[in-house]
């Protein structure tokens, strides 16, 4: 039986374990710091880890290691040229999340559009049942049809995102945050037209040298007033420092985050301390998870092993 080890198995949530339990010997944690990963991958055949770093020093006494399991899409916490050197085995899994980051993505942008939250305390705090009236029109809200809705990064997601807000009746446009993505379904703009066109923007790009800060001080400033940003991608492109002093500023309307520059979110960030808290919509980093996305990772993470133990080539990660 195979030694296999779950490093950070809280980011999973409630997942059915008895596959994996079928292939080895399960020995689950639900977090692993920096200081317990030697200790705990030293008799490991296989290690599944989400977010916790595995690299040259804290594999260097794992001499059973033959397979490293990502339960994510994303692997730059391992160290792939260590692992190709010792013929360990590494592969991930994409595409799993892209219906719950769609849909949360929309579940964002109505309860900024909406004013969902500020609705809900209203009835909730009884002001509704005092107010004498069958409405109540303080804060107004704002429909989706008419708008220009502005994507930056067109995958998988991007284009999910982009035919729904069509469906709502957006015109939807793209920027290309490499030069290199065409479509022949989307009208693709500039950076600077996007800004400046746009009614909600929002983000579904990886992070790299195109991306990092690319949502700063200056390129808010040249959005509409009344514009929203949402960002489902990756927490550095939006300089979030930036952002919070733009809204508190009035120079858009409002902004929702799931990722953030770190995570988890720092105590001192300025999204918590900002004068217009309301104006914000933040969620842990969650978009991804909804249960049948979970469920569908961890299926994927044990057909990626059994493939593996079966000599087939499957979600392979080469560097």
């Amino acid at each position: 039986m195979k030694k296999i080890v779950i490093l950070d198995g809280k980011t999973l949530g409630d997942v059915n374990l008895e596959g994996l339990k079928e292939i080895g010997e399960v020995k689950y944690y639900d977090t692993t710091s920096t200081n317990e990963v030697k200790e705990r991958v030293r008799e490991a055949n296989i290690i599944l880890t989400n977010k916790v770093v595995l690299n040259r020093e804290n594999l260097s006494e794992a001499n059973n290691l033959e397979f490293i399991a990502e339960v994510a899409t994303g692997f730059n916490n391992i160290d792939i040229e260590y692992a190709k050197e010792k013929g360990i085995g590494v592969a991930n899994v994409a595409g799993y999340s892209t219906s719950a980051v769609v849909q949360h993505t929309f579940a964002a942008t109505l309860a900024l559009l909406d004013e969902v939250n500020y609705y809900d305390k209203y009835v909730k705090s009884g002001e509704y049942s005092k107010s004498g009236l069958f409405t109540c029109l303080d804060k107004p809200y704002y429909e989706i049809e008419g708008k220009v809705w502005g994507i930056i990064g067109l995958g998988n997601i991007g284009k999910r995102v982009a035919k729904i807000a069509e469906a709502f009746g957006a015109k939807v446009v793209y920027y290309s945050t490499t030069g290199r993505n065409s479509s022949s379904e989307f009208n693709r703009v500039s950076f600077e037209e996007l800004l400046a066109n746009s009614d909600i923007i929002s983000i579904h790009a990886p992070l790299n040298e195109n991306t990092i800060g690319l949502i700063n001080y200056d390129a808010i400033c040249k959005m509409k007033s009344s514009s929203i940003v949402v960002n489902m991608g990756r927490g550095p492109i939006v300089v979030e420092e930036d952002l919070a002093r733009a809204i508190d500023e009035d120079k858009i309307r409002g902004a929702a985050l799931d990722v953030f520059e770190v995570e988890p979110i720092k105590e001192n960030n300025s999204l918590l301390s900002m004068k217009n808290k309301d104006r914000v919509i933040l969620s842990p980093h969650i978009a991804w998870a909804s249960v049948e996305a979970r469920e569908r990772l961890f299926k994927e993470v044990i057909e990626n092993i059994k493939a593996f133990y079966n000599g087939e080539i499957r979600n392979r990660v080469e560097k």
